[in-house]
């Protein structure tokens, strides 16, 4: 019997062979975060039928996330030294530096921009500064610095080649100054990020003695938070000199696998966001304990003597509050899938939920094989979605998004060492490609702004889609005409367009609709998503950006399912961009091929057939990715590949790319399986 490559008439080209034999550190199938859920297993097909059933499917196994946290509370020394390491940098005037990859990256930059600057902020406003301005640096707001591998440009989309390099994570932290005495946060989901490993590890070497060797005080600095069980990453030898590594504290989070296989951008991150959020909470609620009263605490939100421990199991109340509403949570599903149906468009508007929404729009991209952001360049729009901001122009919107300026990588700092100490030549040429597009200058290319402008060039037609997210004190700006939230919702109105509205806060759903009546817009609303939090203290706002994360996720996955971008609940719309995502999308091709196989209505129909192995899945999947430059990037290397296989073994004739490729475009991928 013939090999499926010479059925296929494919010979495996120098990349395959090399990523096969030379690249096992990145071929992570083995991993928990990388299996498939139980719970959401057929998730595709539910959600067809009932959108509601569905989103309680991918809301559910957040109770892992919920029970991990009941676990970690059994050792509360654990929870308290990462606590204490923030405490004693704010009191001593150092840094709190929080890096991370993709998901874990945007998590670090939320953190700064919708937790700690907005907090510090708040507190210089009120009476309570007073007490505290002289017990701090300035520069307070600064102090605590998010990043991810590739700087505020990779926010947008993810840059090649620099998640599989140690180096960038390395160079990042010392591009940042990070020195003895800060504390530093490195988060993987997985456990087996290169950057993140590389950037935690030059953060060990800070404490490095004369003799070469590590301080173990190094450890009261340094911490690695992932998600997978010890005895899955340790057969990696980066993750296993993590683990072996006396001056790094190790934080596993590992709630099990995701809702949809892979997809860390959910349980994971959440897990890796509320738990770092309560660090930061309870470290500052420690450090200004020192300083104010009760009563002045409590005047900041803060709940006295409460600890992590307790603050961790407020997640539980969260995801009742999203349960709740799952109604109508459908109801913007069903909507927001039946506009991309009818090829229109989406624009998310969002002032203190920026970074939530932002974060769940960008990250549909490389999950769900869809166009990234559109820049100003572009002559007409191929994104799906946009996001827009109160804002005069770009400046103003990247400022409210991260806070501050945008930051770019200087090319003059990484070059050099890109050029001297990259040895792989494909990593290389990706990471050289990849830094040209992450300087200052990337701030240019993008506008999200709801300005005048703007409006001119995206604004919303007949049939489009506006979604409004606002949080607490937000609502009251319905009633303001002059308001940016009512003029977005007038403008998509004046147009014909649909119109949805998030409220995320304390009110209950009567005096929100209530407040909406008032302002003469409820008629206008399509959709309402009111989302009633318990009362309970939440000085940074963690609860609502939560709230915001989870809702979005569960939404967006659920949108995606809808329109067969998702089987049962694998990603076989992911784009394999990196190393890392190559072996994710080898193995989908796998997986998919050799169950079908395997089924019963096939062996009745086709026979016995030989499963294909790791080697011929990925030799097929990158001459995917090369077929041709120009057809259709919304079409996944995946789907493309598993039909190509398996319709060459059901009719034993070669099946050409254009052929696959029109039969994942119709009846696409979930339906050409169901059918088998």
């Amino acid at each position: 019997m013939e090999s499926i490559l010479t059925a296929l008439k494919i010979k495996p080209s120098i990349e395959s062979l090399d990523y096969v034999e030379n690249k096992k550190e990145f071929q992570l199938h083995t991993l928990l975060t990388e299996q498939r859920h139980q719970g959401t297993w057929d998730l595709s097909y539910v959600i067809k039928k009932d959108i509601e059933k569905g989103l309680k499917q991918i809301l559910s196994i957040d109770n892992d996330i919920i029970l991990k946290f009941k676990k970690l509370t059994e050792n509360p020394d654990q929870l308290n030294k990462p606590v204490f390491a923030v405490k004693q940098a704010v009191q001593n005037g150092g840094k709190v530096f929080i890096y991370g990859c993709g998901s874990t990256g945007r998590l670090a930059k939320q953190l700064e921009s919708s937790l700690w600057r907005p907090f510090w902020r708040r507190l210089r406003k009120s009476r309570q500064w007073a007490r505290i301005k002289s017990r701090v640096p300035v520069d307070i707001e600064e102090r605590l610095i998010g990043e991810m591998t590739g700087g505020d440009r990779a926010l947008i989309s993810s840059l090649e080649g620099f998640e599989d390099l140690q180096l960038v994570g390395k160079l990042q932290l010392k591009d940042h100054k990070i020195n003895q005495g800060d504390v530093t946060f490195c988060i993987t989901e997985g456990g087996e990020t290169s950057s993140v490993i590389g950037a935690v590890q030059a953060a060990a070497d800070l404490y490095q003695t004369q003799e070469n060797e590590v301080s173990p005080n190094s450890a009261d600095y340094v911490f690695f938070i992932f998600n997978n069980p010890d005895e899955l990453i340790r057969p990696f030898q980066r993750s296993r000199s993590v683990l072996d590594h006396r001056g790094i504290t190790k934080l596993n989070l590992t709630t099990g696998p995701q809702a949809v296989a892979g997809s860390t951008r959910m349980q994971a991150a959440t897990s890796e966001t509320f738990f770092m959020g309560a660090v930061l909470e309870t470290a500052l609620y420690e450090f200004l304990g020192r300083y104010l009263s009760k009563e002045e605490l409590s005047g900041l939100g803060f709940e006295p003597k409460r600890q992590i421990s307790s603050r961790l199991l407020d997640l539980k109340d969260i995801k009742s509050a999203l349960l709740a509403s799952s109604d109508k949570i459908a109801q913007l599903t069903s909507l927001e899938t039946e506009i991309y149906a009818n090829r229109g468009y989406t624009t998310y508007f969002a002032k203190k939920a920026l970074a939530a929404v932002f974060v769940d729009c960008t990250e549909r991209s490389p999950t769900f094989h869809l166009y990234p952001l559109d820049t100003i360049e572009a002559h007409e729009r191929k994104s799906w979605l946009q996001v827009w901001t109160e804002g005069e122009n770009h400046l103003a919107a990247w400022r409210n998004l991260l806070g501050r300026k945008f930051r770019g990588m200087k090319e003059e700092f990484y070059l050099p060492h890109f050029k001297e100490k990259i040895y792989d030549p494909y990593l290389k040429k990706a990471a050289l490609q990849s830094l040209k597009q992450a300087g200052n200058f990337q701030k240019d290319l993008y506008d999200f702004s709801f300005s005048q402008a703007n409006i001119k060039k995206r604004g919303p037609g007949q049939g489009d889609l506006g979604v409004v997210v606002c949080l607490d004190d937000e609502i009251d700006y319905l009633l303001d005409g002059g308001s940016s939230f009512r003029g977005f919702i007038d403008l998509f109105k004046k147009q014909e367009a649909r119109i949805g509205l998030v409220y995320v806060g304390k009110k209950p759903e009567e005096t929100f609709l209530r407040l909406a009546s008032q302002a003469g817009i409820n008629p206008e609303i399509d959709v309402v998503v009111p989302i009633q939090l318990k009362e309970s203290p939440d000085p940074l706002g963690l609860n609502r950006q939560i709230a915001v994360k989870i809702l979005l996720n569960a939404h967006s996955t659920a949108v995606m399912a809808r329109l067969g971008r998702i089987v049962g609940n694998t990603m076989t719309n992911v784009i394999p961009s990196n190393l890392k995502l190559i072996g994710r999308a080898t193995h989908l091709i796998m997986s998919h091929v050799n169950y079908t196989l395997m089924q019963p209505e096939w062996l009745s129909c086709y026979g016995k057939k030989q499963p294909v192995t790791y080697a011929e899945s990925n030799a097929v999947l990158f001459d995917a990715m090369e077929y041709p430059a120009d057809r259709e990037r919304q079409v996944s290397e995946v789907d493309m590949s598993v039909i190509r296989i398996l319709e060459t073994l059901r009719t034993q004739q070669f099946v050409p790319w254009h052929q696959a490729l029109m039969m994942a475009q119709d009846p696409g991928i979930e339906k050409y399986l169901k059918k088998l």
